[in-house]
């Protein structure tokens, strides 16, 4: 039986071409030509798109605006004084045993519910 070379037959054009140096130093050193610059990109990404978003988080703190209690209730203006004796005589005083049940306005093709 004929004992095999583990080396791969190479033909003399092969030899010297840069497809060849490139099958080489694949088989010595396959991290210096994909695992580098793999990871060469994936850091210089980080790098390049943090200012980017950074602009996009500050674009939307100058949209939204955060605001204190008082502005969002409103309390600077027109505001009455609340009595709570003066509410609670005002809700006892409406007639809750007299009212009369009304079905809400259905949007077009959506189910009433009724059988």
């Amino acid at each position: 039986m004929a004992v095999f070379p583990s080396k791969k037959y190479r033909g003399a054009a092969d030899t010297g071409s840069f497809a060849a140096k490139y099958r080489a130093m694949m088989a010595k050193r396959p991290f210096l030509l994909f695992g580098l610059p793999f990871m060469s990109v994936i850091i210089a990404g980080s790098f390049i798109l943090t200012p980017a978003t950074a602009v996009r988080y500050e674009r939307h703190d100058r949209k939204v605006r955060q605001m204190s209690k008082e502005e969002e209730l409103g309390v600077g203006r027109n505001r009455r004084k609340v009595n709570i004796n003066e509410e609670y005589y005002r809700l006892a005083a409406k007639d809750l045993d007299s009212w009369e049940q009304k079905r809400v306005k259905r949007l077009p093709g959506e189910n009433d519910g009724i059988l």
